[in-house]
């Protein structure tokens, strides 16, 4: 049960209470995983509150997605960047109790007696982190729908066209067409823009006047309304058309892109008739959202749900807990909801974890302040996920011979023949049949895709079964297939069962 809202966090298991004494075999009484905005408020907050914390990223510098930048960078292009400075500054205040791990790439985590023992890969070498709690902050990834030639050299996820653009300083394409859904698509396209890019139009698939329907909400979000604002201030300065209930539907080229077909959409998505048109371009950023990275929470068997933007997240209580005791999860990974929220879900996790592992208590009016943003910030993201859904019209985009995972050239025909033909109702009978999800991503860039072309195809509605079907992962990063064994048992390290 939700503890109550301005109620300090008890101590939790592991840890059986905030005086008994540090386990000799525990490092760290907290591993965060991740440095982005939900990690890099956990971590400063915990260290703060007195407790040693192992913050670790695969990134060689803290910031994660939203605050992906150059070495040296300035800050000039990014959104936001005086208060990483400030998180970075105050990283570095508790640097004596804050270890920030850059190029570490979590794989797995196994639980102990004492605590927990996180698995990584730092440059090719396997690193063990003792931990007596775990913060989970591993963010997201664009979500992706195929579409035919969507596997075609420079289509780019959006999310991929802006880290190329904010992490090395190189611009995608010449003539770039940016589509999907969500107001993610704005500082993607006018990012590139700004670059010099010719960015031949935003093609937005929902319609985003469905936001001003929640008046309440958006009155208190008048900050992200000012940011949209901006960005479209951009593209209209760079002659840069805007469209709604428009997308791409196909993408054309030999060995590369030359061009994009987009077209007008329904309600249901399903494309009208007689408007299609071409766009001459070498670049497409399509992205429809995100996908929360939850292979970690699944290794530990933390219970998961159903979001409403459709993603699997892992179910936290009012003080970031996940329902495994010592496991707290913060940002994307319990609820695609931005940076700002991620922050605040950071803060609470990181003193709520300091608590349980210190006994340092943290302030209850502090507390409550947080909780009360973190509600605005979850209704806000509420309103954005109604405002901006993935119609169920995508599927009718697909030939028989579209790839859906990449991976292993899996088409929507084959999957459409494991359902119909084989009898394959769910993604893990899918996947054996018909191998979607199999390849080096396993699949996380197929898996929704996958899932709901399954759910279609055997007449139902996607289920959160569904999506952890190819969710669930016992390495959640591609691994040297020596790192397997325990060189002291010659076996694989020890996972729960409920996240095979």
């Amino acid at each position: 049960m939700p503890t109550s809202p301005a109620e300090p966090a008890e101590p939790a298991e592991p840890a059986e209470s905030a005086e008994s004494a540090e386990p000799a075999a525990a490092a760290y009484d907290i591993a965060v995983l991740g440095a982005g905005p939900a990690g890099l408020s956990a971590a400063t907050a915990a260290a703060a509150h007195g407790a040693r914390v192992a913050l670790l990223d695969a990134a060689p510098r803290p910031g994660g997605q939203y605050w992906r930048h150059r070495p040296a960078d300035d800050g000039a292009a990014h959104h936001d960047w005086p208060l990483f400075q400030r998180l970075r500054t105050a990283a570095h205040t508790h640097r004596a109790r804050l270890d920030h791990l850059p190029g570490h790439a979590v794989w797995h985590i196994e639980r102990t007696a004492t605590g927990f023992v996180t698995h990584a890969l730092s440059d090719g070498a396997p690193r063990e982190v003792l931990s007596r709690t775990v913060v989970v902050a591993t963010g997201a990834y664009d979500r992706q729908l195929p579409f035919p030639g969507w596997t075609l050299p420079g289509v780019y996820t959006a999310g991929g066209a802006q880290a190329l653009l904010k992490g090395h300083g190189v611009v995608a394409g010449r003539r770039i067409v940016v589509a999907g859904t969500g107001p993610f698509l704005l500082p993607v396209a006018s990012g590139m823009a700004e670059a010099g890019a010719t960015v031949l139009g935003v093609f937005e698939a929902g319609r985003p006047t469905a936001f001003a329907r929640r008046p309440l909400t958006t009155l208190r979000a008048a900050v992200k309304l000012a940011e949209a604002a901006h960005y479209l201030r951009t593209l209209r300065r760079h002659g840069v058309p805007y469209r709604s209930r428009t997308t791409v539907v196909e993408a054309h080229g030999a060995d590369s892109v030359t061009g994009a077909v987009v077209a007008r959409l329904d309600d249901r998505w399903r494309i009208v008739p007689g408007t299609r048109r071409r766009l001459e371009c070498d670049t497409v950023a399509v992205g429809y959202g995100f996908t929360p990275q939850t292979e970690i929470p699944a290794q530990l068997g933390c219970a998961m749900d159903r979001d409403a933007d459709g993603s699997l997240v892992a179910r936290v209580d009012t003080r970031q807990r996940s329902t495994v005791p010592g496991v707290y999860v913060a940002g994307e990974a319990c609820g695609v909801g931005g940076a700002g929220l991620a922050r605040t879900e950071g803060e609470l996790a990181g003193l709520h974890a300091a608590y349980a592992t210190t006994g340092v208590r943290p302030d209850p009016h502090g507390v409550a302040r947080l909780l009360r943003l973190r509600a605005a910030r979850r209704g806000f993201a509420a309103a954005l996920h109604a405002a901006y859904p993935v119609r169920p019209g995508w599927r009718e985009w697909l030939t028989e011979d579209t790839v859906v995972c990449r991976c292993e050239e899996v088409t929507a025909g084959a999957i459409r023949h494991a359902v119909r033909e084989l009898g394959a109702t769910d993604p893990r009978a899918v996947k054996l049949c018909a191998r979607p999800g199999m390849g080096l991503c396993q699949g996380r860039v197929c898996g929704y895709a996958t899932a709901a072309l399954t759910a279609a195809h055997a007449g139902r509605e996607v289920t959160e079964e569904d999506l952890r079907g190819l969710a669930s992962r016992p390495i959640a990063q591609p691994v040297p297939l020596g790192l397997l064994r325990d060189p002291r048992s010659g076996t694989m390290p020890h996972h729960d069962e409920e996240s095979q």
